[in-house]
């Protein structure tokens, strides 16, 4: 029996080949390419990040008098003048550390935890619940100056509405909320809080959201309650974005200066200056240059090894 020999269609042409390098210089392209897509960042970040920080390690190690750089190279003096702990200068700014310090270890846990909980209830489904989603992160638009201004108003001891309204419900009317300790924590903490919350609240929420139902769905037939459930697949999911809140929320806090300039006006006798008002301080009204330039390389040096330590705890835990 014979067979015929297969014949090519006239409606279909044989395909073509592409040769090898060709197919190779298609997939890869040119090496330039990377380059081009990434270079508009790189510029941004030479111009506007490490050049700042270069000019900056470099005013770290000039004398400047009157905002001039007129005294030369004195090397590592600045610093060994603020680590000694010795004169006017250095005893300020680490006052001002430790009052950083403690605005950091009173806010960070609650911006921390508050957005979490809150991004929790958003999550759920509800009527009116992009409005809520709004009206949330609303705050966080305001500038600094905007929410200074108006809650140094609304906590004035003696025109403030909020002793007003606390008085009418039977409380304590008198608190000097903004000229005195601990209310001025009180109040620098709770206004830093309601700012910033949404700003976080609308990251945990992104991270809710990529966290698979499926999961949820199985430890709930497996009898898991709500808590069990939270704990054992929605916070392991989310240990990233937990990690990155807390490493920025750190650093945020660290460098606030804003609320306590115009809030509290840094009372009750420079109380709540923190380290950042003491920089401003030495570098625009006393023109030492050199002297704010190490304070804040000083300042620079703690965050980073703040946010290396919590990189490590989050390592750890996940590890566990």
């Amino acid at each position: 029996m014979s067979t015929a020999a297969p014949s090519l269609s006239p409606s279909r042409s044989p395909a073509r080949t592409v040769p090898l390098g060709a197919r190779r210089r298609i997939r890869r392209g040119s090496p330039v390419t990377p380059y081009l897509f990434i270079g508009p960042f790189l510029i941004l970040f030479a111009v506007f990040v490490l050049a700042p920080i270069l000019v900056l390690a470099w005013s770290s190690t000039r004398q400047w008098i009157l905002g001039f750089d007129s005294g030369g190279f004195v090397g590592g003096e600045n610093y060994a003048t603020l680590l000694s702990g010795q004169g006017v200068l250095s005893e300020e700014f680490w006052r001002g550390m430790r009052v950083t310090a403690v605005f950091t270890a009173l806010s960070v846990p609650l911006l921390v935890t508050v957005p979490f909980a809150l991004a929790l209830l958003l999550n759920l489904r509800f009527r009116g619940r992009t409005l809520f989603r709004a009206v949330y992160f609303a705050p966080y638009v305001l500038g600094v100056a905007v929410v200074g201004v108006l809650w140094h108003f609304l906590l004035d001891a003696r025109v403030g509405p909020v002793n007003h309204l606390l008085g009418a419900i039977g409380l304590p009317d008198t608190t000097a909320w903004t000229t005195s300790l601990p209310a001025g924590w009180v109040s620098l903490v709770g206004v830093t809080v309601w700012w910033t919350v949404g700003f976080n609240a609308v990251i945990y929420l992104a991270a809710l959201q990529d966290v698979p139902g499926e999961l949820h769905e199985a430890a709930r037939i497996d009898g898991a309650g709500a808590w069990r459930r939270l704990w054992a697949v929605t916070i392991p999911h989310m240990r990233r974005v937990l990690q990155f809140v807390v490493v920025i929320t750190i650093i945020a806090s660290a460098n606030m200066y804003g609320q306590s300039a115009l809030i509290t006006q840094e009372q009750p006798g420079g109380a709540t200056r923190t380290a950042i008002g003491y920089i401003a301080q030495t570098g625009m009204r006393s023109y030492d240059i050199g002297m704010a330039s190490a304070m804040s390389m000083i300042l620079a040096v703690c965050l980073i090894a703040a946010s290396l330590l919590v990189n490590q705890v989050f390592r750890l835990v996940g590890k566990v």
